[in-house]
């Protein structure tokens, strides 16, 4: 029996075992005027401890499946509401446990139903109202009864949605053996809608309740012919060859699968839908023909932490995923303080190429001036954290958590905090506070429960505009977006987003991009919007990158002292013959944008460092290059003073102040002094290990000589100084992408 086929019984296997073992939560969340609550966090807890839990959608319901049998409490919270307990829950396998609670603001807290579950009969039901068991007033009415397929097998999970004319009451969902019920109805007509995926939506109008009485409603829902439920397994491995798979983003040992009863496929919530931008490798040009090269710098380092937790997983990531100059810039280089007036230093080194003896490779570094936080501007902050279902998961919105309460360590008085969330809609969870009160701010960020769809349109929305309202003049005024970036509800194209954002930053609201997760993470998007929203994207794949970036990094990451940072390369042909960029693929920029302050680019976070590698084929080398036929009406020539120049090249930067709006000059020349291997820096030789490990995990066509030998030699042999330990940690990754590349060999 071949691997993949073990693997999928085994999948299978284990989710029919979880799905025969376990119990549901039905929930819904009332206020006392009877308005559904959105955003309600419920906590299923067992001596004290969460085990699992849920957020209320915009009809104030929420199902909580796959709940081992046994007696739980379960906690409401609510921002303005009094915290609910409710103990004595219990959970039983193969049945739905239903609740339905009243939130008071002021007032003590009404329980109407004590849990019902399974298929307990009508009779057996009580409700409960201040602790005190009654029987069900004879001044409401109760809807029951048993949803079948139209064959007649007993159909679960089927979505009973409850209306009178065209307000909704109320939503109760069948238990495995079919059967519902619906109480507390006030005297009336009512319209009955159910719905269950692959069948047609099933309407009953005009059902009459009465006071005291019981209605028996069967339902009967017939296949959808034009939705087929297609029984569907996706099976996701490495490379060609590849011996390790990802059965539908799902670890053996949790299986994240969802049931249709009567229908034998199964799925999960979210397989594999990553998506990134294709990269296209910069090729070598000739500075006769083009000796102008130039690009928006890039401070963003999430490709290194995503890399990472890709071979941490025992799979090599995708050529596309890597980005070069994101692997590169992951490492702080120690170079210079700016001593003068610009608010960044610029180094620079020449020496012979590690992977080709033949060429050269020239680092150029930029150093950001570091600030001293406690002296920094005031922060305006706005946490927008998605909590749409897609982030119900231990390394998404329980990470988020705990990487914004290390964020809260630093605030102070001055510093300001808002939460905004986004499931089904945009809320306001806690509006803008003083860093003073860091239990408040930690407390609402605990509280959060994960749930219900996409809408990042509306939330991003929310966020700028609580973000304007509380605008510091001078300070520093930034959203710091949480999230998997699978938008689907609302604004959610990259036009639109990227619309919004443009016209907030320059409102002086800039935007730091944070993604979580895997599976259906969308990292182009991410990148996308920081790009646009004059800051910067990380990817955070545990709680040590989170410490990186917003503690030991805090000031790079959110404070920004120049914007638009543009760099432009003019190369000597008398001393090169062909130049190539080590990637910045996506940030290139045509050579008129260099001087055209309209034109967006990257921004220069306090402390932070960006560096950028040419790989350079001298003047003197008999090697060929692609050319252009020859030009007709003018002749390319090198001058008398380009041959006399010991410059092999000249760096120009263009920036502008935070506040600016007119950008400001750089130059610095680069001499024609090419160091021997033994003779270059530590740093030299480090950043290019970091570069070479990136094109051998893209196989790129310009990767030379390059093995995983010599890159991990160059890296542990640079080592430097490693006050975090990320170095020693590279080593690690390189040994593992060398293991993963060997194993996938067709060889």
């Amino acid at each position: 029996m071949s691997k993949k086929m073990m693997l999928i019984l085994l999948v299978f296997a284990l989710a029919l075992i979880s799905a025969a073992t376990t119990g549901r939560l039905s929930v819904k969340v009332r206020d006392n005027k009877g308005k559904a609550l959105q955003f309600v966090n419920m906590a299923v807890m067992k001596d004290s401890l969460r085990v699992t839990g849920g957020q209320t959608d915009a009809r104030g319901t929420v199902a909580i499946r796959n709940i081992p049998p046994g007696t739980y409490s379960v906690k409401y919270s609510l921002i303005g509401y009094t915290p609910v307990v409710v103990k004595d829950v219990v959970i039983k396998a193969n049945q739905t446990t239903t609740l339905m609670q009243v939130l008071l603001k002021d007032s003590e807290v009404i329980i109407l139903h004590t849990p019902t579950v399974g298929t307990q009969s009508e009779e057996s039901q009580k409700s409960q109202t201040n602790g005190q068991e009654i029987s069900a007033s004879d001044k409401t009415g109760t809807l029951y009864g048993v949803a079948r397929e139209s064959g007649g097998q007993k159909l679960g999970s089927v979505k009973i949605d409850c209306f009178q004319g065209s307000d909704y009451v109320t939503s109760v969902s069948s238990d495995l053996d079919g059967s519902y019920l619906i109480r507390n109805l006030v005297p009336g007509k009512y319209n009955i809608e159910a719905s269950l995926q692959g069948y047609e939506t099933w309407v009953k109008q005009d059902v009459s309740i009465k006071s005291g009485k019981a209605k028996k409603l069967d339902i009967r829902l017939k296949r959808d012919v034009l939705q087929p439920v297609v029984p569907q397994l996706h099976i996701r491995g490495g490379r060609a060859n590849a011996v390790n798979y990802t059965v539908d983003g799902m670890s053996a040992y949790s299986p994240m699968v969802q049931f249709q009863p009567g229908v034998t496929s199964f799925y999960p919530p979210d397989w594999n839908t990553e998506d990134y931008s294709a990269i296209t490798p910069n090729i070598f040009h000739s500075p006769l023909t083009d000796p102008l090269s130039t690009f928006s710098i890039d401070v963003d380092t999430a490709t290194y932490s995503n890399v990472r937790r890709m071979l941490n997983q025992g799979q090599l990531p995708a050529p596309n995923m890597v980005r070069t100059e994101e692997i590169v810039n992951y490492f702080d280089y120690f170079y210079p303080q700016p001593r003068g007036e610009h608010p960044f230093s610029v180094y620079t080194e020449m020496g012979v190429c590690p992977w080709n003896q033949k060429r050269n490779l020239i680092h150029i570094g930029i150093q950001g001036r570091q600030i001293d936080m406690s002296q920094a501007p005031a922060s305006n902050l706005v946490f927008l954290l998605d909590v749409s279902g897609s982030m119900d998961y231990s390394n998404k919105l329980p990470l988020v958590q705990q990487s914004m309460n290390l964020l809260l360590e630093n605030l102070r008085p001055q510093d300001r905090i808002a939460i905004v969330v986004y499931a089904g809609a945009a809320g306001m969870v806690l509006p803008s506070t003083s860093g003073e009160e860091k239990t408040k701010i930690s407390a609402a960020i605990n509280e959060l429960q994960a749930g219900g769809t996409t809408a990042g349109g509306a939330g991003i929305q929310l966020a700028y505009k609580t973000a304007v309202a509380n605008l510091i003049p001078g300070g520093n005024n930034r959203i710091i977006l949480c999230t998997d970036g699978d938008f689907n509800i609302g604004v959610s194209s990259d036009a639109e987003m990227t619309k919004l954002i443009e016209e907030n930053r320059n409102k002086g609201v800039f935007l730091t991009v944070l993604g979580f997760g895997m599976g259906n993470y969308k990292d182009n998007r991410l990148e996308l919007l920081a790009d646009k929203g004059n800051g910067n994207y990380a990817y955070i794949d545990d709680i040590a990158e989170a410490r990186k970036v917003l503690v030991n990094e805090m000031g790079a990451t959110l404070f920004t002292i120049a914007k638009d940072v543009k760099l432009r390369v003019e190369f000597n042909p008398a001393h090169v013959k062909a130049y190539r960029l080590i990637g910045y693929e996506n940030r290139l920029l045509r050579d008129e944008d260099f001087k055209d302050d309209t034109k967006d680019a990257g921004e220069l976070g306090a402390g932070h460092s960006v560096t950028a590698l040419y790989e350079i084929i001298p003047a003197e080398s008999k090697e060929e290059i692609p050319g252009v036929d020859p030009l007709k009406y003018q002749d390319v020539k090198i001058t008398d003073a380009a041959n006399n120049s010991p410059e092999v090249m000249t760096v120009k930067l263009r920036y502008k102040k935070p506040d600016g709006d007119t950008s400001i000059p750089l130059e610095t020349p680069v001499y024609h002094k090419t160091l021997g291997l033994a003779d270059v820096s530590q740093t030299f030789l480090f950043s290019a290990a970091a570069a070479g490990y990136a094109m051998l995990l893209q196989n790129s066509e310009y990767k030379g000589a390059l093995t995983w030998e010599l890159v991990r030699g160059l890296a542990s042999e640079n080592m430097g100084a490693d006050p975090g330990g990320y170095r020693k940690e590279f080593l690690n990754l390189i040994d593992k992408a060398d293991k993963l590349t060997r194993e996938s060999s067709p060889d």
